[in-house]
């Protein structure tokens, strides 16, 4: 077994977000210290300063928030959750624009760059994973089985595909907050017909797959080495649609599958991340796709599964 490192645990989320909480009450009960912050705070109640070129450690020095102050150097692990940049509204656009890439580049930069760090996940490596085609791309590579997909702005081939494939479901190729007025929208996974196309199909990249005759939707969390699936069952297209249709059971996945997933996350560099699939009517798994940074905390209050113990477990591990 590896030795346990030391030094705290920087958990870099937003100020309301329970997931984050239930890792950190699991640190705490194992007396492991905890650094939190969000870098929409920086200012007075977040400074950072990193020194590069006159110390052997690259960055070297110090994080602080109202409350806590850790050496860069001796973070051993790092929980990035779901931070959000400050927008410095009280400026100017040039100057606020000016002023959120400084932070990125400057706290963002430094926070990617900590040595001996284990990243759960670092930022960049979510970053690259995120991209649609790309998970596609690999999971196809690993031998998973892709449901037929086209990524097209071209009209033409759009509805060459709805032809070919006859049901066929429409997904964003990446989730992005939205507003009308006052009223925030989203965008659920739709069945999609021939007559609804027209030319704005041209104005960009859009994601059609064949519907999958499926029985059940799968989230399967990996941390580190462990795999944790729960079975959704509801009859949803997507099940993010209602909650209170929902029904969760603990999934065993082939040995098979679980070693394939943990090696579709070696690709990407992440130590953890959350997997969408579904389960057809003869049993066989079809690949959805990844949220390398997805939610899990309703699972385990539905499930028992033991998930935050398992990333706090993770993350006092620490490492690269």
């Amino acid at each position: 077994m590896a030795a346990m490192a030391e030094g705290p645990v920087m958990v870099v989320t937003e100020a309301d977000d329970q997931t984050a909480d239930m890792v950190i009450a699991e640190l705490n009960r194992r007396d492991v210290p905890v650094i939190r912050f969000n870098p929409g705070d920086i200012g007075e109640n977040l400074t950072v300063s990193a020194r590069f070129g006159t110390c052997p450690a690259a960055p070297a020095g110090q994080v602080r928030t109202s409350s806590r102050s850790a050496d860069l150097a001796a973070i051993r692990s790092m929980y990035w959750r779901r931070p959000t940049w400050p927008a410095f509204e009280h400026l100017d656009a040039p100057d606020a624009r000016f002023a959120a890439a400084q932070v990125r580049h400057g706290l963002g930069g430094t926070l990617y760059a900590l040595p001996g760090c284990l990243y759960v996940n670092h930022p960049l490596r979510n970053f690259e994973a995120e991209h649609k085609p790309l998970q596609l791309a690999v999971a196809q590579r690993l031998g998973l089985t892709v449901p037929p997909t086209l990524v097209s702005n071209d009209l033409d081939e759009v509805r060459e595909f709805l032809a070919v494939h006859g049901e066929v479901i429409y997904k964003v190729l990446r989730w992005t907050p939205y507003r009308r007025g006052e009223t925030g929208l989203t965008t659920w996974t739709e069945p999609v017909s021939a007559d609804e196309l027209d030319a704005s199909v041209t104005v960009t990249p859009h994601l059609f797959q064949a519907r999958v005759d499926k029985v059940a939707d799968l989230r399967v969390v990996v941390v580190g080495e462990k795999v944790f699936a729960v079975r959704i069952d509801s009859g949803l297209l997507d099940w993010r649609k209602d909650y209170s249709a929902l029904s969760y059971s603990v999934a065993e996945l082939p040995p098979g599958l679980e070693k394939v997933l943990i090696a579709y996350l070696e690709h990407f560099g992440l130590a953890s991340g959350s997997f969408d699939l579904c389960v057809d009517r003869q049993g066989e798994f079809h690949w959805l796709e990844l949220n390398p940074n997805g939610q899990w905390g309703w699972l385990e209050e539905q499930t028992g599964l033991r998930l935050a113990a398992s990333f706090a477990e993770l993350l006092m591990r620490g490492g690269t």
